[in-house]
């Protein structure tokens, strides 16, 4: 039977990650718009920001979602543990549906395969901070605490 952890040790420090995460891709984006202002919304040109290929409707698009990681790193309840969760099945989803049009003039967000390669990364340390990240009362943390020293005796029960 499948289940997430509750009030996990590595909390912080899977919320930490989420948030250099959002910072990463807010600075893309905002750097990425200033780069990409003057020229069309999905255009297809060589324009590089922090290392990956983007256009304006890409950066416009990162700003968004790098403030959406920002607040849920933030969040000290199950907000951000849902909201990273979802955050990393977007990157998943996205990167593998980019990288099926990436030599197709359908290719209306600039991706390169770096682009894809850093989304689908990101896409799977976002799950897993979203996984390790769920917070309950401290009486469900020691129920987990207690299945994971012991493992044995859960079973014979």
């Amino acid at each position: 039977m499948a289940h997430i952890p509750v009030n996990h040790p590595a909390r912080p420090v899977y919320r930490v990650l989420a948030g250099l995460i959002g910072v990463y891709i807010l600075a893309f984006g905002v750097y990425g718009v200033v780069l990409t202002w003057d020229k069309g919304l999905f255009g297809r040109g060589s324009d590089w920001a922090l290392g990956l290929r983007t256009n304006l409707a890409f950066s416009l698009v990162s700003v968004v979602f790098g403030a959406f990681l920002l607040i849920g790193a933030s969040q000290r309840g199950n907000l951000g543990h849902y909201m990273n969760l979802t955050a990393g099945a977007v990157f998943l989803f996205t990167s593998l549906l980019m990288m099926s049009l990436l030599q197709t003039s359908a290719n209306f967000l600039n991706f390169s395969m770096s682009t894809v390669i850093v989304s689908m990364l990101f896409g799977l340390v976002l799950l897993g901070t979203g996984l390790y990240d769920k917070v309950g009362p401290p009486e469900h943390g020691d129920v987990e605490r207690e299945r994971r020293l012991h493992p044995v005796a859960e079973r014979h029960r």
